[in-house]
């Protein structure tokens, strides 16, 4: 038995397995198609040229983990074939070395086949809002499930650097498509392959009817009470809305016109940001700065961490130290900011400089596939439910712009920005002081400042916003520190209580 639960022998059985039940759902007819299971450090893989339906365990072909062939099956009397290793392994192993999978699927799926035409042009396939987008990992309902396409090439293994290529550019996609040809997807172990290869299929169908329909695959529905000339401007899915008389009484007479959310406590677990967050900062910062110190980008975040560490040395702040002018070298530069960073990390310090360096590093984690944000389970669904009563919801929270684009795009649900109108940031002022509410509120357009309703862990936040018109409600979450009594504001613990 083999360390990952599943010997050479049974591998085997498996692939044979599998080719019958593949043919039967039309992914592997005229021998074309094939599948490989890593068995330890062995990797066992169906042959070419051999009717995948009638395949059998001593049909299989056994490779080392750099793909040397260490077992080649025996030849069979005419009419049958030559043994023959696939034309896929160079193309599987690629999924094996760059994705350290444990099995590779590759299918002729008609499915697979028509989604690469859905536009001819395209270099990848994208869809959203399909339930089985949670089948495959890292995906979520809400977000994009995105797909590389590459180029057919005469020859299978022609194909190699090509897929090598969008393996590398795609790192959270766990298929690659060929145009006009096929799909190649990967797993962890057989089980997942075949698990995301049914999901994949399954969304590749998805799409195809969907435009047969007149509906765009690619774009989040839209809300209800939408009407279908703001729809098809928009390029987005749906058919005609209500009449006009009908809508406004789905419009309850309390709701805001805006909602603003914090997100520490209130839409998100404090514990995420807290302790992944804010680490994964810490732990990145000297070789981010390293990596990117001559891009522009980053040189502003040196001037501007530059800047606030003067104004500590001025105001006397414990432990502050200026940081090096460009001349002193990188070496010195980076080590007086990285050493500036942590140290207003574990002061949670709330300014600018620090929230944009920040923003940037977890920009590189989040479009990797390294981070991704854990948001409470009522939150998506309760955004759904708002953009499609008309209410309108954005974000103030002391993190930066594009930190808040950033987390909500890359949640473990997916993308929910589509739900989002606006985000703010301490920019708009300190989320403790009422002029920041004021000044949001001019932004936000609202007949009154009481049309808008904030929700926050905070108290003093809550209050600040009180005093600047709006309506507050405090958020009790798991995790969050307890709220001092004879407060005076309404208390709810999901998303879903806020409209009520």
């Amino acid at each position: 038995m083999s360390s990952n639960g599943i010997s050479v022998d049974e591998a085997k059985t498996l692939i044979c397995e599998l080719c019958r039940l593949f043919y039967d759902q039309g992914w592997v007819s005229g021998t074309g198609g094939g599948i490989s299971v890593k068995a330890g450090d062995e990797i066992v893989m169906a042959p070419s040229g051999v009717q995948k339906e009638r395949m059998q365990p001593d049909d299989m072909f056994v490779l080392d983990s750099k793909g040397d062939i260490i077992h080649t099956p025996a030849a069979k009397p005419p009419p049958n074939r030559p043994p023959k290793l696939s034309e896929c392994s160079s193309l599987f192993m690629a999924a094996y070395e760059l994705r350290g999978a444990g099995a590779v699927i590759h299918s002729h799926s008609m499915n697979a086949v028509l989604a690469t035409m859905l536009d001819p042009a395209a270099s990848e396939f994208v869809i959203t809002h399909v339930e089985m987008i949670k089948g495959i990992e890292g995906h979520g309902f809400y977000g994009k499930c995105v797909v590389p396409v590459i180029e057919n090439t005469a020859r299978e293994c022609e194909l190699t650097d090509r897929l090598r290529q969008a393996i590398a550019d795609y790192p959270q996609a766990n298929a690659v498509l060929v145009r006009r040809h096929g799909v190649y997807v990967w797993g962890k172990d057989w089980i997942q392959a075949k698990t995301q290869a049914e999901c994949y299929d399954y969304l590749f169908e998805a799409a195809v009817r969907m435009h047969g329909m007149g509906l765009d695959y690619r774009r989040p529905p839209p809300p209800n009470f939408a009407d279908a000339a703001a729809a098809a401007a928009n390029g987005s899915n749906g058919h005609a809305s209500e009449p006009a008389a009908k809508k406004a009484k789905t419009r309850h007479a309390a709701l805001p016109a805006a909602v603003v959310l914090d997100i520490e406590g209130t839409v998100a677990p404090i514990s995420y940001v807290a302790d992944v967050m804010f680490p994964y900062a810490q732990q990145h910062c000297r070789s981010f700065l390293e990596s990117t110190y001559d891009a522009a980008e980053t040189q502003a975040d040196i001037d501007l961490i530059r800047t606030q560490a003067a104004a500590d040395v001025a105001e006397g702040r414990a432990g502050a130290a200026a940081v090096p002018e460009p001349g002193a070298g990188q070496a010195a530069v980076v080590e007086a900011v990285a050493g500036w960073v942590q140290a207003a990390i574990a002061a949670d310090r709330k300014v600018t400089a620090l929230k944009n360096l920040q923003g940037h590093i977890w920009r590189s984690g989040f479009s990797s596939g390294a981070l991704q944000a854990e948001l409470f389970r009522d939150v998506p669904d309760a955004l759904v439910e708002w953009r499609s009563a008309g209410v309108k919801t954005y974000i103030y929270s002391s993190g930066s712009r594009e930190a808040q684009r950033l987390f909500f795009g890359y949640s473990k649900v997916g993308d929910l920005r589509p739900y989002l109108c606006g985000f703010f940031d301490t920019t708009s002022g300190a989320k403790t002081e009422a002029g920041s509410y004021s000044n949001i509120a001019l932004s936000l357009g609202v007949d009154s400042p009481s049309d808008i309703l904030f929700a926050t862990d905070v108290l003093a936040e809550a209050q600040a916003a009180a005093a600047a018109g709006w309506r507050a409600v405090l958020v009790e979450r798991p995790g969050n520190k307890a709220l001092p009594a004879g407060h005076g504001f309404r208390v709810i613990s999901s998303m879903q209580e806020l409209l009520q």
